[in-house]
């Protein structure tokens, strides 16, 4: 399905799976989970199943359900700690309450339901990213709902993916999903935060994502969940690039999926690019932080720019950071110009060694050598959504 044949009236066309993520700021108030949120969220998702989708929730929620449960027994006041160990305790708690909830709200339409954790470093090796892609499909064939939500227990960053709008994103490559549905406090987009500016107004339709400055536009974040319409964003033109459309629309009071995602007024569409990543690509960009940076001069940046070409040793002017071969890292202009990221064929010490030099030359610096390119092309995306 290309960008120009999308339309509201024509989303589904040839949808046969869709990711759909809900945050705290829908599912929970300052007092713990909203059942009725959850009830009616469960009726719509299972209604999309009957109608022969796949189904895949990415939900937020297990710390505000722990915070409730903590309370609710013991009394304790400071089960609205924010430091990390206590959002990690409470999450502890709050997951099986959770899942406990979606399990007989989905049980009242016949549907089973599957609890699947991640973590950012559990997708960070490829075969295991596979291994978690295997098992969602034969959940996905035996009709099961996954339920995905980030090991928040065991996360060594608070939040590892930062926030489950990321988390969604990086599912819609694991289970190869046609649409991307992301439910917020607020009624899609607007050119402005609408609460701090009363006369913002909605934006229905995104054409070209990868031409807003979505910064400038998103300046809160909501205040129970850690996402906020910049990472909602951040998400869609990921998607985007996986050529995925986006409908970011509203999941508090009487909202309606299904009317919605048949061409229904309210939220906003983000239409996918006309140029998609593969798969492969969009997980190397995003399935880890990079953890440095290579400079790169006029030439060599016209070169990936313009020619799709490989990063060669030639074209660097600096480093920056400590890495080891195979990290991610960003490529920069030596203004500090993102250009995008890849995966390193060399660590920083050796890039130091050879940056600047000609192909012939590298052996005699370092050795034998690994490759001719410091970034091949195939493990390069530009125009990065980090």
């Amino acid at each position: 399905m290309t960008k120009s044949r999308i339309t509201r009236d024509t989303l589904l066309d040839n949808v046969r799976r869709v990711v759909v993520k809900v945050g705290s700021a829908v599912l929970a108030t300052r007092d713990g989970l909203n059942g009725a949120a959850i009830n009616r969220l469960a009726d719509q998702l299972a209604a999309l199943s009957d109608r022969g989708l796949d189904v895949v929730l990415v939900s937020s929620g297990a710390v505000a359900a722990g915070r409730q449960r903590i309370f609710e027994r013991t009394r304790k006041k400071h089960r609205n700690g924010k430091d990390m160990v206590s959002r990690q305790a409470a999450s502890a708690v709050g997951q099986g309450r959770l899942m406990h909830d979606y399990d007989e709200a989905f049980a009242r339409h016949g549907k089973v339901t599957a609890q699947v954790l991640l973590t950012r470093s559990g997708l960070k090796l490829r075969d295991r990213f596979l291994n978690a892609r295997n098992t969602l499909e034969r959940l996905l064939e035996w009709g099961v709902i996954p339920i995905i939500n980030e090991n928040d227990t065991v996360s060594t960053r608070e939040l590892e993916f930062g926030d489950n709008d990321t988390l969604a994103a990086m599912c819609l490559g694991l289970v190869g999903a046609d649409l991307f549905v992301n439910l917020t406090s607020a009624d899609g987009v607007f050119d402005r935060n609408p609460d701090g500016n009363p006369d913002a107004k909605p934006i229905p339709l995104i054409e070209d994502i990868a031409a807003m400055d979505i910064e400038a536009m998103c300046d809160g974040k909501t205040n129970v969940g850690t996402g906020g319409m910049y990472s909602k964003l951040r998400a869609a033109r990921r998607a985007a690039q996986l050529g995925v459309p986006t409908l970011i629309v509203t999941g508090k009071g009487e909202f309606d999926i299904p009317a919605v995602v048949d061409g229904g007024p309210g939220g906003t569409l983000v239409l996918p690019d006309e140029r998609v990543v593969s798969s492969k690509k969009f997980w190397l960009a995003y399935h880890d932080d990079p953890s440095g940076a290579i400079l790169v001069d006029g030439g060599a940046a016209n070169a990936l720019l313009t020619k799709g070409t490989s990063l060669l040793p030639i074209g660097i002017t600096g480093v920056e950071g400590c890495f080891e071969r195979g990290a991610l890292i960003f490529i920069k202009t030596a203004d500090g110009d993102e250009l995008g990221v890849g995966q390193t064929n060399y660590s920083a010490d050796e890039l130091c060694r050879i940056k600047g030099k000609r192909t012939d030359e590298l052996a005699a610096i370092i050795g034998p050598l690994v490759s001719d390119e410091a970034v091949h092309r195939d493990n390069m995306l530009l125009d990065a959504a980090i």
